[in-house]
């Protein structure tokens, strides 16, 4: 299993070109056979091997970024559950009985009821990410196991 660490600009286009973001991620671990599914499972896998200095384009399907839109992912919330300040078009968060966050964007308000979109912003959308590697190293086995246990803790609760 080869996993690294790496340090990379990212600029996050649509299908058509259009800019939806610049980041910069400083420090991630990509380890594609470990979790070869998931949020972002393309990317992480067209970041394998990466040498610092390098730039890659990378095009994603809706699959491989964020998924699909899923109309499941709409639910109705109990109005008094949430601030009296909440207003549509709005990100929220909001924990499970279980403990889990999810977010949430208001759709639409009712006297007594939320209307909200589990789904992420940019599911159902083709992805192009611009890649420019500052630094990429192997990563450690403490790393490894770090990460592997805390995916492992955040399944089970």
């Amino acid at each position: 299993m080869h996993a690294q660490v790496i340090s990379f600009n990212c600029t996050v286009k649509n299908k058509a070109g259009q800019l939806i973001s610049t980041t910069y991620n400083r420090g991630v671990l990509t380890v594609s056979e470990m979790y070869p599914s998931g949020v972002l499972s393309g990317l992480n896998k067209n970041l394998q091997n990466l040498k610092k200095g390098e730039r890659r384009t990378i095009s994603l399907l809706a699959e491989e970024a964020y998924g699909l839109y899923d109309p499941q992912k709409i639910i109705l919330f109990p109005r008094k559950k949430l601030p009296n300040t909440v207003r549509t078009g709005e990100l929220i968060n909001i924990v499970s009985k279980s403990g889990v966050q999810r977010g949430y964007r208001v759709l639409e308000l009712y006297p007594d009821l939320v209307r909200l979109d589990g789904n992420h912003p940019l599911a159902g959308q083709d992805l192009i990410f611009e890649i420019e590697a500052i630094d990429a190293r192997d990563a450690t086995r403490q790393e490894i196991d770090d990460s592997i246990n805390t995916v492992a803790h955040q399944l089970l609760h």
